[in-house]
């Protein structure tokens, strides 16, 4: 077999390298992109964010995709600070 607290040692790493793992997959969904036009297919609650001069400045439209038969939701939200500030800069 192996030494007594070899169990322990294996499954601390397992937990580490799950934490790990959490942690990179997180990191590239906390910044959302904002696209120029609302695109045609969208998944069931999948959320899409577009860049619509209607909302006013600041401000983009948060598209989530519904289910068959039922239509998409739209509202405008404003974006967290740095990504507000990209969304009004562009000309």
């Amino acid at each position: 077999m192996g030494s007594p607290g070899c169990g322990m040692t294996n499954m601390r790493i397992l937990a580490s390298v799950l934490i790990a793992s959490s942690i990179l997959f997180a990191l590239p969904c906390s910044a959302q992109t904002i696209l120029r036009s609302e695109p045609l297919s969208l998944a069931p609650y999948e959320v899409a964010f577009v860049r619509d001069f209607s909302c006013g400045p600041g401000r983009v439209m948060k598209v989530t995709g519904a289910i068959r038969g039922l239509h998409r939701r739209k509202a405008c939200v404003m974006l967290p600070g740095e990504q507000a500030s990209l969304a009004t800069a562009t000309p």
